[in-house]
């Protein structure tokens, strides 16, 4: 599974790959050199997506202790040294059996056979995040979220949002509609001019592969010069995502 970073990277190379959008402009949105766009576009073209994977992974270091080692240490510290710390089973291992292991290592093994009380661990983070834009105006993520905004009643909330400062321009809707959301880059645009990149999901609205790649809001942005890339995964536009989710933790009054 890709991270957001890894999956706009893929965006931006395939789009670069159909001509539609130049290295120079893909170099400047990723924040690498011209030649590390080309090297990323040689092996798109030769391995497809999977290019952003790193080619050590999966694969286990040159340095990894073996299995055996591993299975001997834990059989002695069962056995043998389950009455002492870990300080003084490194020693007694080295001393006695002539087996010196890392510390981490050592740690590490003993908390496999629970010799060793667990430090509490703090939750990680299922994504990492990605780095904002360098500047406004060049990636706005856009969607609609259709909640119970007002009681029971269902609307829909269609927002874009900045890249660079998570500046937010929304407007209410009865439905996520093509009219609502060329009104709200219209309205964004009134207020802080054009912008490079819209990146959404693969709804027909944008000419998603529901309306064969093809619809009004992306004909607009076409005139416009404006390109549109298609997320992949709801991950890979997480800040409208975690707008949305601000939005509706909060108070009516609030929004």
């Amino acid at each position: 599974m890709m991270d957001s970073k890894s999956q706009l990277t893929v965006d931006i190379i395939t789009k670069v790959a159909q001509g539609k959008i130049t290295i120079n402009n893909a170099s400047k949105l990723l924040k690498r050199s011209r030649r590390t766009v080309e090297r990323y576009l040689r092996k798109y073209h030769k391995q497809g997506i999977t290019f952003v994977i790193h080619g050590n992974a999966g694969r286990q270091p040159v340095n990894k202790t073996s299995d055996t080692l591993k299975r001997n240490v834990q059989s002695l510290i069962k056995e043998k040294y389950y009455d002492v710390n870990l300080q003084h089973l490194a020693e007694l291992l080295a001393k006695h059996e002539g087996i010196d292991i890392k510390r981490e290592t050592l740690r590490a093994w003993a908390h496999e056979i629970h010799h060793v009380k667990r430090a509490k661990r703090r939750r990680s983070l299922a994504r990492k995040k990605r780095e904002r834009m360098a500047a406004p105006g060049l990636l706005l993520q856009m969607d609609g979220s259709t909640h119970r905004w007002f009681g029971d009643n269902k609307s829909c909330l269609i927002a874009i949002i900045d890249d660079a400062t998570s500046e937010l321009h929304a407007e209410f809707f009865n439905s996520e509609t093509t009219l609502g959301c060329l009104k709200v880059i219209r309205s964004y645009i009134e207020n802080n001019g054009l912008f490079k990149i819209l990146y959404v999901d693969r709804a027909g609205i944008f000419g998603g592969p529901k309306r064969c790649h093809f619809s009004q809001v992306q004909r607009a942005c076409e005139e416009l010069g404006i390109e549109i890339i298609f997320a992949n995964s709801p991950q890979g536009k997480g800040r409208i995502e975690r707008a949305f989710d601000t939005l509706q933790d909060r108070e009516l009054g609030e929004i």
